[in-house]
């Protein structure tokens, strides 16, 4: 399917993206979109963002272990970073 349409970019670098092309794309207010620039031109792709944790399971299986050793636990990664932090 091919369909065409134009935006003017702002002096800020925004370009508003016209109604029947988020209507197509499904884009609702908020969402987040990709740019991929080709040879061909940009490509514009609705995306989502995850938050990934920082560390694996494994890897904060392990630091559990040191923790336990020392005997201080930790009960979330973020308290663990701030003692890091506090060193």
């Amino acid at each position: 399917m091919a369909y065409t349409e134009t935006a003017k970019v702002t002096s800020k670098g925004q370009v508003t993206i016209p109604s029947p092309i988020r209507d197509i794309l499904k884009l609702e207010p908020g969402a987040t979109v990709m740019f991929k620039v080709t040879e061909e031109g940009v490509i514009l792709t609705p995306c989502e963002i995850k938050e990934k944790p920082a560390y694996s399971a494994k890897e904060w299986k392990k630091i559990e272990k040191l923790v336990a050793e020392k005997g201080k636990v930790y009960k979330t990664p973020d308290d663990a970073k701030k003692h890091i932090k506090s060193l």
